[in-house]
């Protein structure tokens, strides 16, 4: 709840609902349009102010959500190559391929930190099973959205 302190009202508003359904701004004038009908709700001049803070924050206070609703960090970039292993304790190991992966993870507003793998062939083999069997799921949660 937000206080209206420069509009003289003694009671508080709630931003939530606008916040949470990320209102457009003609969904925002028909929710403060019926807030003003409402008895004890806002006046005209406050439905006002309230639309034109949205106008100019909306974006911000959505990418805060956003943020703030995350468990965890997000995969924020990715990088990978191919090496050759040169030195081994087994010599039948030498020269076979690795792939190398880097992942930056992180949340917005903090400091990264990096993941460094190392995959052989069987584990890139399993790696790409696993997301191919994630992106199936997507796949059959929007078709069916």
């Amino acid at each position: 709840m937000y206080s209206q302190p420069g509009l003289g009202v003694q009671k508080s508003f709630s931003f939530q609902s606008i916040a949470s359904a990320d209102m457009d701004l003609n969904q925002l004038e028909a929710f403060l349009t019926a807030q003003t009908k409402k008895q004890g709700g806002i006046t005209s001049d406050q439905a006002a102010v309230i639309a034109k803070f949205w106008k100019n924050q909306r974006t911000q206070i959505h990418e805060s959500l956003i943020n703030q609703s995350r468990w965890d960090n997000v995969l924020k970039n990715m990088n990978w190559r191919v090496d050759l292993k040169s030195q081994l304790r087994h010599i039948d190991q030498i020269n076979t391929p690795v792939a190398i992966v880097e992942m930056e993870l992180g949340k917005n507003g903090q400091e990264s930190e990096f993941l460094c793998l190392e995959f052989d062939e069987a584990k890139v083999s399993q790696m790409l099973k696993k997301l191919s069997e994630i992106e199936e799921s997507m796949t059959l949660l929007t078709q069916t959205s």
